[in-house]
């Protein structure tokens, strides 16, 4: 992934580095029961355990002669051991190496996100409890339909990262499994006791059973996870989006003091972070399409999954971090304008309660197919002449002999909109 979307701690996870780490401790670790096994000598394990080490240039100058990154490590490692190194791989193959700490970089990835996501979800649980009764309208379609609370809109992001939260543990518990079985998975050449011993160490749970490698079946979950998180973060950003067009400007993206929105016009303060996010949204998508078609594998293994992997695993970690990074960002600094939201209420001159209203008219006895007739009649009056639409009905005769001033007077009462908003904050645990 470019440096540009990179932050530090998810980079070094996938650095080269930790990778070879990883590969080093699980050929030691392997040893190691192989000693308590009986099968490696003391000495030599003595001998491995403080001899061995690696170059990453000396790697890569092996791995361009032998065309394979395994044992350009091996053999780079037994330059470090000497003569003990016959016992280092012993019944192993590349594939119990590789996937097992692949395994353990989508599991410390998939940890960072959860820290991630909790930072993200205080921040909407913050923001919600500012906003729980600030008014606003509701639209569907686009349109205005009824008001809600801003306050309820982030409360309903606030839900929506408890699932992916939920979500994403699910997925870290369905990679966190290693292998150490052998070439097509049968443990010929080492028991299963090595395997056991690895993935304790390693925090891993041994694979029930496995080919060559581990299933895909459980990197394209995760995958699919990451793609899932990215798809709420970009709804998310869509709405403040839509909330920052300048017709509607009931939210915006901190501007900063010397920040620039457009190099041709100076006036421009424009959703950047947000689009960012939508964009890249799209990238984790296509990633969680390339896992997927990594599933299905000839027999016991082919290689068709490992250039895939090498691209969308790391990469769809490192941008998801950045990501929740940014909306986290984004929605701490979030400038939220009430009064355009009031302002914004008003713009279809109370057409917003044409359903209280219709059931008003309904609880005074009128069919509610009449009254539905009646309350368009009357709505589509003002969509025409921008009249105020509660006027209108106190001109017509027809309402007015039902439905007298008070009964009016509250079917066009805002503050009912408020009065389930608690309610609907403890169900989702933002108050207790």
């Amino acid at each position: 992934m470019i440096t540009r979307y990179t932050r530090k701690e998810m980079g070094n996870i996938w650095e080269e580095h930790n990778k070879f780490s990883i590969w080093l401790k699980i050929e030691i670790l392997a040893c190691e029961s192989q000693n308590k096994l009986g099968i490696i000598p003391n000495e030599d394990l003595k001998e491995i355990q403080s001899k061995a080490n690696f170059d990453i240039q000396r790697i890569n100058e092996i791995e361009d002669e032998v065309k394979h990154d395994v044992i350009a490590f091996l053999t780079n490692v037994a330059e470090y051991v000497g003569p003990s190194s016959r016992f280092i791989h012993l019944g192993m193959t590349s594939s119990d190496v590789l996937d097992t700490c692949l395994a353990i970089q989508m599991k410390q990835s998939g940890e960072l996100l959860l820290k991630d996501l909790e930072e993200l979800k205080s921040v909407l649980s913050r923001r919600a409890m500012e906003f729980k009764n600030t008014i606003m309208i509701g639209r569907s379609h686009g349109i205005h339909a009824e008001p809600t609370t801003f306050g309820l809109k982030l409360a309903l992001w606030f839900e929506e990262t408890k699932r992916s939260i939920q979500r994403l543990k699910n997925g870290i518990n369905t990679i966190s499994f290693g292998q150490i079985s052998g070439a097509v998975g049968t443990f010929e050449h080492l028991s299963p006791k090595v395997e056991e011993y690895v993935c304790e160490k390693l925090g891993l749970q041994p694979a029930p059973v496995s080919t060559q490698v581990l299933q895909r079946d459980r990197h394209a979950e995760f995958m699919c996870t990451i793609a899932i998180i990215g798809a709420s973060l970009e709804k998310f950003a869509t709405e403040i989006r839509h909330l920052q067009k300048t017709e509607v400007l009931e939210a915006e993206e901190y501007f900063s003091k010397n920040q620039k929105g457009s190099s041709a016009m100076p006036h421009k303060r424009n959703p950047i972070t947000c689009e960012r996010i939508a964009g890249l949204s799209r990238v984790l998508r296509g990633n969680a399409q390339a896992a997927l078609e990594n599933v299905a594998l000839w027999h016991e293994r082919d290689i068709t999954h490992s250039s895939v992997e090498r691209i969308v695993v790391p990469d769809s970690c490192i941008l998801l971090d950045y990501m929740i990074s940014q909306m986290t960002n984004v929605l701490d600094k979030l400038i939220v304008y009430p009064e355009n939201m009031k302002k914004n209420i008003n713009l279809t001159n109370g057409l917003v309660f044409s359903q209280p209203v219709l059931l008003a008219l309904t609880k005074k006895g009128m069919k509610r197919e009449d009254a539905y007739k009646l309350v368009q009649k009357n709505a589509m009056q003002v969509w025409e002449s921008k009249k105020d639409f509660k006027k209108i009905l106190q001109e017509d005769p027809e309402v007015s002999k039902i439905l007298v001033d008070h009964e009016l007077d509250s079917a066009f009462d805002i503050s009912k909109s408020l009065k389930n908003v608690d309610y609907i904050f403890q169900r989702v645990g933002l108050i207790k």
